[in-house]
């Protein structure tokens, strides 16, 4: 049933995209070029829709019912909802936010909850009465994360193919392989959009797609990563979802620096800084792909090395990640042989 059920939400994903890019035009949900994106033409965005429904034909094939993967699937529609509005209408960042603060209420109320966090240095913290408010950031912090990342033709949809694949890995390792499975469907419904949307693309997920995908990411992570004491397991979703909460964790200390509002759109993203050493758009996307395949593989890894060894494999990628970031300019200062250059990004 569940190998049907995975191949269901390929199949019913890759055959609903091209009707949906038909629909789009007619109700408006129409991307229209602007000078901070990258594509230079009217584009139809409804194909988060279409992975959303092979998602959800999936986890009706497979009957799974019980109220936190219940409470995944209510805050996903949801935020599904809040996407749709804003790509056919358009929301206020005020009203998008509390769109995912109701989202991400429904799935922590469901009972996905970060119950504790890892400490490094002496066993793990009880959050207690701090669980909700710490999973709600999460879940609202990656949702924003995927919607950031979406900036170029098949850039947030691989990225989210990449994590759901490792994270399907590591929770069938870890044991819990109804989230292992959840995982795989939605890489399966994700496949089916992609090639729709790798460049040159046909057809964009939009924010319906983008945040559901968020969403979904952050709540699988939560209900099947985060369950173990040891003190890895506090880090396995963050490498996971890396290339997306650093690219947003960077855009923040980037926008600090250069003295601008930090919800202003710039064209410092590590896809805008790939371009703009010479990349073509497809040689970014691929680029940022590969990356992605090194932290999911790092995350696997992390799951079969003990603590010692673990730190020692985080603490070198995160001297990787900062030396890169600063040496591609994503963080607003650009590191050159011999000096330190400040560097700004303007839109």
């Amino acid at each position: 049933m569940s190998v049907w059920a995975i191949a269901l939400a390929f199949i019913l994903s890759i055959l609903l995209t091209p009707f949906l890019k038909r629909v789009a035009p007619r109700i408006g949900a129409l991307d229209r070029p602007d000078p901070r994106k990258v594509h230079d033409k009217v584009m139809p965005r409804l194909g988060g829709v279409a992975i959303f429904a092979g998602f959800l034909a999936a986890y009706l094939a497979a009957g799974m019912y019980r109220p936190p993967f219940q409470g995944l699937l209510w805050g996903a529609g949801l935020i599904l909802v809040v996407g749709l509005v804003d790509d056919i209408r358009g929301l206020s960042p005020r009203w998008k936010l509390a769109g995912q603060l109701a989202a991400a209420l429904v799935v922590t109320f469901s009972g996905a909850r970060v119950e504790f966090l890892t400490n490094p240095f002496d066993g793990f913290l009880v959050l207690g009465k701090l669980a909700v408010p710490v999973t709600v950031l999460w879940l609202v912090g990656v949702t924003n994360a995927l919607n950031l990342v979406d900036g170029l033709d098949g850039l947030a949809a691989g990225t989210a193919l990449i994590a759901s694949a490792t994270m399907a890995v590591v929770a069938w390792l870890e044991g819990e392989t109804t989230v292992a499975f959840l995982a795989l469907a939605l890489a399966a419904a994700i496949l089916g959009f992609l090639p729709y949307n790798f460049h040159p693309a046909s057809i964009f997920m939009g924010d319906s797609g983008s945040m559901f995908l968020g969403l979904t990411l952050a709540s699988l992570a939560v209900l099947g990563l985060t369950k173990s004491a040891t003190v890895i397991s506090l880090f396995i979703p963050v490498l996971i979802l890396g290339i997306p909460i650093l690219d947003t964790f960077f855009a923040i200390v980037r926008r600090f620096l250069n003295r601008r509002p930090i919800f202003q759109p710039d064209k410092g993203h590590l896809h805008h800084c790939l371009m703009a050493y010479g990349l073509t758009q497809k040689q970014a996307v691929l680029a940022i792909y590969v990356v992605n395949l090194c932290l999911g593989a790092s995350a696997v890894l992390l799951t079969r090395l003990t603590t010692d060894q673990g730190m020692i494999i985080l603490i070198l990628l995160s001297v990787a990640v900062v030396w890169a970031s600063n040496r591609l300019g994503v963080t607003g200062y650009r590191l050159k042989p011999g000096k330190r250059e400040h560097k700004a990004f303007h839109s």
